[in-house]
């Protein structure tokens, strides 16, 4: 959908190249949206894409074709993954797509594709931040913009290992996050939204952009931050400050598909056909999404 002028438009794009070793070529029927998208758009992110190319760099198809050496997979299999960079130039927003093997998933059987192609990065992007911030049961846990796609996913990853979660939201996504699992839901748009929590948090996770700095001093000595956002701070009092940025992982993938199909990961994704692909970008980019999670799916 991105042409030579780094326009998001819709176009006829040529086949993707026959699966080389390690690859699989997937038939797509659904593709996630993000606010990154904007990134792969000629503004930050090289993923490899060769315009005129498709966005996206998730999604959840069938296999239809695998290359030299790939185990695990076969022809009509379900799967889903998030990729970057894109080997074959072009990204999920398409019919089709060249993947890696070993960054792909298989997709439960209880899981559809619109829920499977939320999945892969705002999910992968949760999991890895919790993992690096190492917190365990009773530890108190701050994550601003709650409400979105990512903060939801990681209220309920963090939720499910005990750990307390006071985050950022709106008033109209409080009650939704206290059901989800978190203790505590703060209302973003008060300025000194900082001074009516309690502070020592052992961690804050920062996914709304430009809330670092009103965090950092609501983590006690020696806590940690992690930055979705490029702009953690810089450290003191002891705390471990940092930017994190997903990374492709298949186990980690398989880990999340599995509790989604179970129920015990709730995703609420916003299906639209393709053809809707540069309106839906357009909405996502200006975060007119609302806090839904906006797939593009196959009519």
């Amino acid at each position: 959908m991105s042409g030579a002028d780094k326009e998001v438009a819709l176009l006829e794009l040529p086949e993707p190249s026959s699966p080389e070793a390690g690859q699989i070529l997937v038939a797509v029927e659904a593709a996630g949206v993000g606010p990154w998208d904007e990134l792969l758009n000629g503004a930050g992110w090289d993923v490899g894409l060769r315009p005129p190319a498709a966005l996206g760099v998730e999604g959840a198809g069938k296999v239809l074709a695998m290359g030299a050496g790939v185990t695990g997979f076969a022809v009509g299999d379900r799967v889903l993954a998030h990729e970057a960079p894109l080997p074959g130039g072009s990204g999920f927003w398409a019919e089709r797509v060249l993947i890696n093997a070993d960054h792909t998933a298989a997709c439960p059987p209880g899981l559809d594709a619109a829920h499977a192609a939320a999945l892969p990065v705002n999910g992968l992007t949760a999991l890895q931040a919790l993992e690096k911030l190492g917190l365990s049961r009773g530890q108190r846990l701050l994550i601003t913009n709650g409400g979105g796609a990512t903060g939801a996913l990681a209220i309920q990853l963090a939720a499910a290992k005990g750990i307390e979660v006071t985050a950022t939201a709106s008033p109209a996504a409080a009650e939704r996050l206290l059901g989800l699992g978190a203790m505590e839901v703060v209302d973003y748009h008060d300025p000194n939204w900082s001074a009516k929590v309690r502070g020592e948090f052992d961690a804050a996770l920062i996914i709304a952009t430009g809330t670092a700095d009103a965090a950092l001093p609501l983590v006690r000595d020696g806590g940690r931050l992690c930055s979705l956002t490029s702009d953690a701070p810089p450290e003191e009092r002891g705390i471990t400050s940092w930017d994190l940025y997903v990374e492709p992982n298949a186990a980690q993938l398989v880990q999340l598909a599995e509790q989604a199909a179970a129920g015990t990961l709730k995703l609420a994704p916003e299906p639209l056909p393709l053809s809707e692909g540069p309106a839906a970008f357009a909405r996502v980019v200006t975060g007119r999404a609302g806090g839904k999670k906006i797939v593009l799916t196959r009519a």
